[in-house]
């Protein structure tokens, strides 16, 4: 039955485990562990997907050490990450706050943690490598700059920046360079480091951040229910999920579609039925009124079953790869320009 799963100890966490034990007592101030979303991004997943899929990790990092009969207070401060920064700009905001904001509550309320430090969310990212193009590489500069400026945003406390000619080889010196003085503009002549939060109280932002988070929660619920991220990862379905994503992902950009707005009335299955769904975009105002949001299952003129992007959302999810992304795939494949010249 779901939620009463026992969770055995695995022998592929013992490892980690034992690294973050060791340290907790001989090195209490070095950080044992490093869980990665990053790499996840990279092969295709969603900001959902990179979301639930590295904490259904990290929950079961946890597990793992909390079996060695050590308080959580003791380690949990310590853990850090890595994530992906991609090009969807408020997306990506609204994806650390909504990281922040669940990794906390798990703490709390998952494993009692009471110190502080321990719901912190402390994390490294880097740009997107799989959005640069080989093809005008000069724009990636451009690129790296939106991610970087999103990153710094939503709240990240370390930052590495993809070089724009990566796509074509390994980076040069004056590339490396480039990339690290975009950084240095912005945390020393943009002045967006100076304020905590800068974004909040943006309807956009906060309508995605809840956004994120309610269907991240909703994904880690559903491999919890499964066993855990061990038995997902030992199934294939992770990997499967992320695999759909990536190749979705890429049949938008050879079909042109990459770039649309998914507000797009071609898009809507509705629409394409003949009656247009008055639904918003996730996060966004209806047009029913100012500064009014909407829930998804809140209109009842929505005869469509609520099929956004071809997703029923009133039906429980299968599988994985049935949880709705937030509002379209990102990551995965490099998209490639078509151009004249």
């Amino acid at each position: 039955a779901r939620g009463t799963y026992i969770f055995p100890p695995r022998p592929s966490l013992r490892l980690a485990a034992d690294l973050i034990a060791n340290c907790t007592e001989q090195l209490p101030k070095f950080n044992p562990i490093s869980i990665s979303g990053y790499h996840m991004r990279e092969a295709g997943a969603t900001a959902i997907q990179e979301i639930a899929f590295t904490f259904a990790n990290a929950v079961a990092y946890v597990r793992e050490v909390l079996a060695r009969n050590i308080p959580v207070d003791r380690f949990a401060p310590r853990i850090s990450w890595i994530f992906n920064t991609h090009s969807d700009f408020f997306e990506e905001v609204a994806k650390y706050r909504a990281l922040r904001r669940l990794w906390a509550r798990l703490m709390r309320e998952r494993f009692g943690a009471t110190d502080p430090r321990s719901w912190m969310l402390r994390t490294h990212t880097q740009t997107g490598g799989s959005t640069l193009t080989a093809q005008q590489p000069e724009n990636n500069i451009v690129r790296a700059a939106l991610q970087a400026l999103a990153a710094v945003l939503g709240g990240v406390q370390s930052l590495a920046l993809s070089c724009y000619d990566e796509a074509l080889a390994l980076p040069t010196e004056a590339a490396q360079r480039l990339a690290v003085r975009t950084q240095q503009i912005l945390a020393h002549e943009s002045g967006v480091t100076e304020t905590v939060e800068p974004l909040a109280g943006s309807y956009v932002v906060e309508g995605l951040t809840d956004e994120l988070e309610r269907r991240a929660e909703a994904l880690l619920a559903e491999i919890e229910a499964l066993g855990g991220a061990v038995v997902a990862i030992e199934r294939g379905l992770m990997q499967k999920a992320i695999q759909e994503e990536a190749y979705r992902f890429q049949q938008d950009v050879e079909a042109g579609r990459r770039g649309r707005s998914t507000a797009d009335p071609s898009r809507r299955p509705a629409a394409r039925a003949g009656r247009e769904c008055r639904h918003p975009r996730p996060g966004r105002s209806s047009r029913d009124g100012p500064g009014r949001r909407q829930s998804l299952a809140s209109d009842p003129d929505c005869r469509q079953g609520l099929r956004h992007r071809g997703r029923d959302l009133r039906r429980p999810a299968r599988g994985l790869r049935h949880l709705p992304a937030s509002r379209r795939p990102l990551g995965g494949a490099r998209p490639q320009l078509k151009t004249d010249n």
